[in-house]
C-alpha cells in the first residue's frame, strides 16, 4: 500500500504546475460539450448525459471522476445552450467544475452547419492534507489545507458537423488561473496548481458499411504547455441502430474497450475498460467508466437515425 501512496504522491508532484488539468474520457465522442461548447444544442432535442469514470481501479488516492451535462437547442432557433458539473476527486483534492456553454450555428452548405460556442465556468478546489503521509515535519507547504477556492474561467470553440461527419476545435479553458497561492501576500511564491490552456482537436466520421452496420473512426488530440501531445485513436461499430462495440488506443498510455446499448428510442448506456501500457499497469486493475444518455424529445419529432455522435 506504501508504494501504491508513493506512485500516486509522486504524480501529484509531477503534475501540480504543468501537467494536464482537464478530465479525461475515453467515451468523449458522447459528451463533446464538456471539451467544446460549440457543441450545445447539436442535437434535434433536450440530451441528457451523466457518466462516471473509476481510474486506475486499486491505486490508492486514484482519480474518480462524475459528469453530468444537459444540453438543447433552444425553440429550433440558431442558438443553443448546455450546462455541465464536473467533480473531479484524486488523492486529497476535491475539484468542482460549473459550465455554461453557449452556441451560435450556421448552415453553410446542404449538410454541413458551423457552430460557434462560448463557455463561462467557475472551479471550486478544495485540498485535505491531512489525508497525505507527510515525512517531513519541518515542511509548511502542507500546512493550510485549500478550502472552496474559487477561479472563474472562459472557453470557445468551433464545430463544423454534417448527419455523418464532424470535425472540432476548442479551448474550454482560457485564462492561466493560479488556484492557489498561500503567500502572495507576503510577496513569496507557493503555487500549488495553475491551470493551462488545454487546445482540443476532435474529428469523427460515419461509413454505412451496409443497411444494418455503421462504422465510426474518430480522433481526438489534447496539447497544452508541459505535458506530451496526447492521442486518442478510436473506432465503434454501430449494429442494428441498437449495440455498438469499438476500441481505442491513446497514445503511449492505454487501450481501451468500449460497448453500448439503445435500450428505448431515448435511453442509451454505454461501458468503457481502459488497461494501462505504461509503468503504472504493476499498480492498478484499469480503469472503468460507465455512461447514460438520455434524449428528450420535443414535438418536431426523434430522430429516425442516431447520428452516432
Amino acid at each position: 500500500m506504501k508504494n501504491k501512496i508513493l506512485v500516486l504522491g509522486l504524480m501529484l508532484l509531477a503534475g501540480s504546475n504543468y501537467a494536464q488539468q482537464d478530465a479525461q474520457f475515453t467515451q468523449y465522442m458522447y459528451n463533446t460539450i464538456s471539451i467544446n461548447p460549440a457543441y450545445a444544442g447539436s442535437n434535434v432535442g433536450v440530451s441528457l448525459f451523466l457518466l462516471n469514470r473509476s481510474q486506475w481501479v486499486g491505486l490508492d488516492g486514484a482519480p474518480v471522476t462524475t459528469n453530468v451535462s444537459v444540453h438543447a437547442p433552444i425553440n429550433r432557433s440558431s442558438v443553443g445552450l448546455g450546462l455541465s458539473i464536473i467533480n473531479d476527486k484524486i488523492g486529497p483534492s476535491d475539484e468542482s467544475n460549473v459550465a455554461i456553454d453557449f452556441s451560435y450555428t450556421i448552415l453553410i452548405s446542404d449538410t454541413y452547419k458551423l457552430a460557434f460556442g462560448l463557455k463561462a465556468s467557475g472551479n471550486l478546489l478544495n485540498i485535505d492534507f491531512t489525508k497525505l503521509n507527510q515525512y517531513s515535519q519541518n515542511d509548511y507547504s502542507f500546512e493550510t489545507n485549500i478550502e472552496n477556492k474559487f477561479s472563474p474561467n472562459v472557453g470557445v470553440g468551433l464545430y463544423l458537423y454534417s448527419d455523418k461527419s464532424y470535425i472540432g476545435l476548442s479551448a474550454p479553458n482560457l485564462l492561466e488561473t493560479k488556484h492557489f497561492d498561500k503567500y502572495a501576500n507576503v510577496g513569496a511564491s507557493s503555487l500549488i496548481a495553475q491551470e493551462r490552456i488545454h487546445y482540443y482537436l476532435i474529428a469523427g466520421h460515419v461509413f454505412e458499411i451496409s443497411s444494418d452496420v455503421k462504422f465510426k473512426p474518430a480522433l481526438l488530440t489534447k496539447l497544452v504547455q508541459g505535458a506530451p501531445l496526447q492521442i486518442d485513436i478510436s473506432g465503434n461499430f454501430l449494429i442494428n441502430e441498437k449495440f455498438t462495440a469499438g476500441a481505442a488506443y491513446r497514445l503511449n498510455a492505454a487501450v481501451s474497450a468500449m460497448v453500448g446499448f439503445q435500450a428505448s428510442d431515448s435511453f442509451f448506456i454505454g461501458y468503457g475498460y481502459d488497461l494501462e501500457t505504461t509503468r503504472l499497469a504493476s499498480y492498478n486493475s484499469g480503469t472503468h467508466e460507465i455512461y447514460l444518455k438520455y434524449d428528450f424529445f420535443n414535438r418536431f419529432g426523434k430522430v429516425i437515425s442516431p447520428r452516432f455522435f
